[in-house]
């Protein structure tokens, strides 16, 4: 059995637990050593799923609202984007808490209260960049967003500039050295070449490349890796049934190939909509080269939820996700394998 079955066999007893609260469906199917999915929540949850053993863990934070995660295996520590905090915080410590039940972890490092409204979190090496929607002059018609770049020390994040965007800013990825930004309330995504090293006092900048996507209505959510990058489609905000996902395969060169204001057309994507998708508001996702898995952080469709597709580059349409947890306010996903 290779690995994606192996994936896909144990999503499916996962999904049977996630319905029947029952350990013994397990039946000892691993895929890899280490299976972590985390989830975050407007109300101030941290969840962590185990895929192999079928545990979740919860997480009690000082945060009210989250919206942006990252975990270190290397610091052992994850860390937040508090909305009700306006800071980062970062929690230590965490497999010394064990699996199971609520845990507390330690508050470790945090950063100073700056952003107003952040969406999203990037990470590259040492910064940590989070996304601010906030309308600055108040004026839909001229809309804007802002970056805040941190420095992660041994004391805390420490905020070393601030970037205004052009657009309303949404979710955040880094590809090498490029950061990749969803531009709310259109089809497009922006990219700012040799972000960290390039941008480095607080300005306006302009992107380097913005690119539509043909077929997606309002992007929200991003990630990539190993060549495919999947964007998530919110439709209109108000409708919990027009949500979808768009897989995008050799995108650096896809991207490259589009002119700078052009697109990228639906037959180079494929996509996953419609009713049986569960798909309403995708605010946040991430993707699985290994196992071609999407998992998603739905935050409408049944008041919210954990959404998970296999086999995400070879299919396309209508279909039903194969993981389902019901979490209300969802609002972002990392998985953490090894």
């Amino acid at each position: 059995m290779n690995r994606s079955h192996l994936f896909l066999l144990s999503f499916i007893i996962f999904s049977l637990w996630s319905c029947n609260n029952n350990d013994d469906l397990n039946a000892g199917v691993e895929t890899s050593a280490t299976a972590h999915l985390y989830a975050t929540s407007h109300n101030g949850q941290v969840r962590r799923y185990d895929i192999n053993d079928a545990v979740v863990t919860n997480y009690a934070v000082n945060s009210s609202d989250i919206e942006g995660f990252y975990f270190s295996p290397e610091d052992d520590a994850f860390s937040i984007v508090s909305r009700s905090s306006n800071q980062i915080e970062s929690y230590t410590n965490i497999s010394e808490l064990g699996a199971g039940g609520t845990k507390d972890p330690e508050l470790g490092l945090i950063g100073t209260s700056e952003f107003e409204s952040p969406r999203d979190l990037a990470v590259n090496g040492q910064f940590f960049v989070v996304s601010d929607d906030t309308d600055l002059d108040g004026d839909e018609a001229t809309p804007e967003g802002r970056l805040f770049i941190y420095v992660k020390t041994e004391t805390g994040f420490v905020l070393r500039n601030v970037l205004i965007t052009k657009f309303k800013v949404w979710g955040l990825e880094f590809v090498g050295s490029d950061l990749y930004a969803a531009v709310d309330e259109t089809n497009k995504i922006a990219m700012y070449r040799n972000f960290i090293e390039t941008h480095t006092s607080n300005r306006i900048i302009t992107a380097d490349k913005i690119v539509g996507f043909q077929g997606l209505i309002r992007s929200h959510g991003l990630d990539f890796d190993k060549g495919t990058m999947v964007l998530s489609d919110i439709g209109e905000a108000e409708s919990a049934t027009d949500g979808a996902l768009h897989i995008i395969q050799d995108f650096e060169s896809k991207f490259s190939n589009a002119t700078n204001g052009g697109f990228i057309g639906i037959d180079e994507q494929l996509r996953i909509s419609g009713a049986n998708t569960q798909l309403g508001n995708p605010v946040n996702l991430v993707y699985d080269k290994a196992y071609n898995v999407i998992f998603v952080a739905e935050a409408l469709n049944n008041g919210g939820r954990i959404l998970a597709f296999n086999d995400a580059t070879s299919i396309s349409g209508n279909i039903a996700p194969d993981l389902k947890y019901d979490l209300a306010g969802a609002s972002s996903v990392f998985y953490f394998t090894r």
